[in-house]
């Protein structure tokens, strides 16, 4: 598989060479921060990033952003249980997988503005926390990034950029909405600019019943940032965002269909961020100083299948990542990029059992008293530079130094031929990796504090193709990885290994003066099967537009999607159907319906959790 990527490779790049038509300028049709620190070009990157926007986001009023992302990105797998809300613990929801790279292990990153969402003692995302309210775009970088953002990130990154205000003046925004099994969302943001201050202060209240008994959810939070330009090239921020939610889990459905009902198997999970920074922009040269925390309380019942002898013990945790990170971006010379940067983070958590009856904490299961931390430091340099004006090359490395498990190397290298002002053909090698968590080296029996870090290698090639009105590509991936961990013989060990190749297009189509098209595919192969990663993902969305309206009609096509490996393995395959529509009565006020399963599907995601059929939402959107 290598050489087949070397060679192809090197045919691409003589095609290239050859090309009549060079490139004297480059306009800027996508402009991303995630393959780098620095604004730039997608063109000029041999990352494959996609980047979803604001309006891309709210058009089908979904309270998270992982259900649009899911749609948009090819390769890109979220597990769901009922109509809304994820939760954790026995029965959850939420593992966002791509590639087959599992962000329920921590392979694959959440960011919020370029900040690692990660935390102390699991140290995997939390999908209730990723609300579109907060979000300006989406960011996902499929393949390692960690050069840029260390650990964690061996699989890739989604990285959620938040709302600002760019424009003078107030501006107020409300969504309120009801459906089927008694589901509300509401939210309400204000934005404001004036001069050099901006802000964004915004909030929401979200339930559901959802579609099976003792399986209700239900969420409140906010998210505020403010901002204040010192002068044309320095500006200051503040930011915070707090989610809480309450879960319950029904357990699992037999495959004969009974039930045995589960009693009092609840969640409250708070999970916060917050940040301060200085942000620097000049002609040619950018760069930041930022130091961030998240934060998060769990409190879990297990639950019980006698109400009459309820569980005596809650579990608890508490934990946390601070983190500074500072980094500066300069033009040398002209078609020359170096960014150079200094991470540090310091990751601790606290497990343990409160009694029900008197409060009092209870044996722990850890194996360092129930508390434990680490630090990670790290330097990096990355160095883009334009050959001639249609080739760019792009060049990596981190140093990455954990106070348990030593330090790692990590390296990255690619380029660009762009043979027209239409085209660009891209090339990738990189690194990613991932260090143990403190739950996989000190919790519960299989924990081992002899783990070492996990580690893959990526070899992909991607073409695209633009216009004015049309986009359409395809890239091929190999991943190979090995000390994944894993448990065996009730420990666990650095034994496990990663062999998946895949191929992945996409397209998007103006139709007429009213219709947009897009579609994408995805096709992966695992040498090794994991459950929730499909071998097949197709997504087909048309919008149409015209005056007041706006409707949006997707299907999506899953095949091949494991929810149990092994001797006795499932899988599922199902068409899901969804439609939305948007009828703007007044300036100020919008209607909106949205119906998702509309064939009325009958699957599951997740094992024993069977998924509601065809389901409905409406509301109200009010701006002034």
């Amino acid at each position: 598989m290598k050489k087949t990527l070397f060679f192809v490779l090197l045919g691409l790049t003589a095609t290239a060479i050859q090309a009549d038509e060079l490139m004297d300028s480059l306009s800027m049709p996508e402009v991303v921060v995630t393959g780098t620190r620095s604004a730039v070009d997608v063109r000029h990157l041999p990352m494959t990033v996609t980047v979803i926007g604001r309006k891309t986001l709210t058009e089908q009023h979904q309270t998270s952003i992982l259900p649009t992302v899911m749609q948009q990105v090819p390769g890109f797998f979220v597990t769901s249980r009922g109509m809304m809300g994820y939760g954790v613990s026995g029965g959850a929801a939420g593992g966002i997988n791509l590639r087959g790279i599992s962000g329920g292990t921590g392979q694959l990153m959440v960011l919020i503005d370029g900040h690692p969402q990660y935390q102390g003692i699991y140290g995997h995302p939390i999908a209730d926390s990723y609300q579109t309210l907060m979000a300006e775009r989406v960011e996902v970088l499929r393949g390692p990034a960690s050069v840029l953002y260390g650990s964690n990130a061996m699989g890739g990154v989604v990285n959620i950029v938040t709302r600002q205000s760019n424009q003078d003046g107030i501006y107020t925004h409300i969504n309120l909405g009801a459906g089927s099994w008694g589901t509300i969302q509401t939210e309400a943001s204000n934005q404001i600019r004036q001069g050099r201050f901006s802000s964004t202060v915004a909030v929401q209240y979200n339930r559901t019943d959802n579609h099976r008994p003792r399986m209700g959810f239900e969420q409140y939070g906010g998210y505020a940032k403010i901002g204040y330009d010192l002068n044309r090239n320095w500006k200051a921020y503040a930011d915070v965002n707090v989610n809480h939610f309450n879960a319950s889990n029904p357990t699992k459905v037999s495959d004969d269909g009974k039930v045995s009902p589960l009693y009092d198997a609840d969640q409250w999970i708070t999970r916060g961020m917050a940040s301060v920074g200085l942000e620097n922009h000049y002609g040619k040269a950018s760069g930041a100083l930022s130091v961030y925390t998240n934060f998060g309380k769990h409190k879990i019942d297990d639950g019980t299948d006698n109400p009459t002898n309820p569980t005596k013990r809650y579990f608890r945790s508490k934990d946390a990542l601070t983190g500074v990170s500072v980094y500066e971006s300069v033009q040398l010379f002209p078609g020359n990029r170096v960014t150079a940067g200094v991470d540090y983070q310091h990751i601790y958590g606290h497990a343990y059992y409160t009694s029900k009856a008197t409060g009092d904490v209870m044996d722990t299961p850890n194996k360092q008293s129930g508390e434990s931390h680490r630090d990670e430091v790290a330097g990096y340099v990355e160095v883009r530079q334009d050959i001639v004006n249609w080739l760019t090359v792009d060049a990596g490395l981190r140093v990455d130094y954990h106070s348990i498990t030593g330090t790692e190397w990590i390296p990255q290298a690619g380029l660009v031929a762009r043979p027209n002002s239409t085209s660009e053909v891209k090339a990738m090698v990189s690194k990613g990796f991932r260090n143990p968590t403190m739950r996989e080296m000190y919790l519960y029996p299989p924990s081992n504090t002899e783990l070492k870090p996990e580690r893959l290698w990526n070899y992909e090639l991607s073409w695209c193709q633009r216009t004015s009105d049309l986009t359409y590509g395809a890239n091929i991936y190999y991943i190979k990885g090995d000390n994944m961990i894993q448990t065996v013989n009730k420990k666990n060990v650095n034994t496990g290994e990663i062999e998946n190749w895949g191929v992945e297009v996409h397209l998007k189509y103006p139709i007429g003066n009213h219709f947009n098209l897009t579609w994408n595919s995805s096709y992966l192969h695992m040498k090794n099967k994991i459950v929730a990663a499909p071998k097949v993902m197709d997504y087909w969305g048309i919008d149409y537009h015209c005056g007041k309206w706006f409707a949006n009609l997707g299907l999506q096509h899953i095949k091949d999607l494991y929810t149990f490996v092994g001797a006795n393995e499932t899988k599922e395959r199902f068409w899901l159907l969804s439609a939305n529509v948007n009828y703007q009565a007044t300036k100020n006020i919008a209607l909106w319906a949205r119906g998702e399963n509309l064939l009325a599907q009958k699957y599951e995601i997740n094992l024993g959790y069977p998924m509601p059929r065809a389901t409905f939402m409406g509301g109200v959107n009010v701006t002034f």
